[in-house]
């Protein structure tokens, strides 16, 4: 495997002088192809801001950021907008499905933006929802669909540009136990299969006993590291769980 994510002294500061904050200490790892690493983390850590510092969504105050041979850090914001659409896939808490689209364009829409075949777009279209159970839902609306059919909708648009990685920022966080898992569950096979490298974020143990590494913040720092490596989901579970009772965060164990 090869290096995917290069992270190195990663600061990020909100205001100024008096006012000012570091959401971001020092941050510094890697992250290898087909990797499915989580973040975790106390309320208030920093783990959303270093999401949204690697998606490019935020800039960091300092350090690098490497993605393949980019450097994200040297680029403007029209470089950054271009490199985001063609290799970064988004899984938000919210969906961000288009009312007025049915299920197909909503996944279509960035192979359309980017001017890709028709026999090319239903081509993907068709794999990606097979593989996430909504095929039968291509001609309905958002609101004709539950929560968790419309965040495997949006789990189906982020990958059917075939992204390098794949960012998920509490992807669970508002379906039930069931679609939580079903969701999970089919990320898991897409990152054992087709080798989808993915970085979530998640308060929930239960979600990231799905992923191979976690990476746990605390005070804008990284404070700790786990691997699964052999053991079985049920293990790394209790394992995520003491971590993050001895780092202080709340513990979400409903699932």
């Amino acid at each position: 495997m090869s290096v995917l994510l290069s992270v190195r002294k990663v600061d990020k500061m909100y205001g100024k002088g008096a006012n000012s904050f570091q959401a971001l200490k020092e941050i510094t790892f890697d992250m290898e192809e087909g990797e499915f690493v989580g973040i975790m983390g106390p309320s208030g850590s920093g783990k959303s801001t270093l999401l949204h510092v690697l998606a490019t969504i935020d800039a960091p105050t300092r350090g690098d950021i490497y993605i393949g041979e980019d450097q994200l850090s040297g680029m403007k914001e029209d470089q950054l907008a271009d490199f985001r659409r063609r290799n970064l896939g988004f899984i938000f808490q919210d969906y961000h499905l288009l009312d007025s689209l049915t299920v197909r364009e909503n996944i279509l829409l960035p192979l359309a933006v980017a001017k890709r075949p028709a026999a090319e777009i239903n081509a993907r279209v068709e794999a990606i929802t097979a593989a996430f159970g909504i095929d039968r839902l291509l001609n309905n609306y958002p609101y004709q669909i539950s929560g968790g059919q419309k965040q495997r909708t949006a789990a189906c648009r982020a990958l059917i540009t075939d992204p390098k990685l794949l960012f998920a920022d509490e992807p669970t966080g508002a379906l039930d136990s069931s679609s939580a898992t079903d969701l999970l569950d089919r990320l898991s096979a897409m990152n054992a299969s087709q080798g989808t490298t993915i970085m979530m974020v998640t308060h929930d143990a239960f979600a990231a006993s799905f992923c191979g590494r976690i990476l746990f913040i605390k005070d804008g720092r990284l404070a700790s590291e786990l691997s699964r490596g052999s053991q079985s989901r049920k293990a790394f579970f209790q394992q995520i769980m003491d971590t993050m009772s001895s780092l202080g965060g709340v513990v979400d164990d409903a699932n």
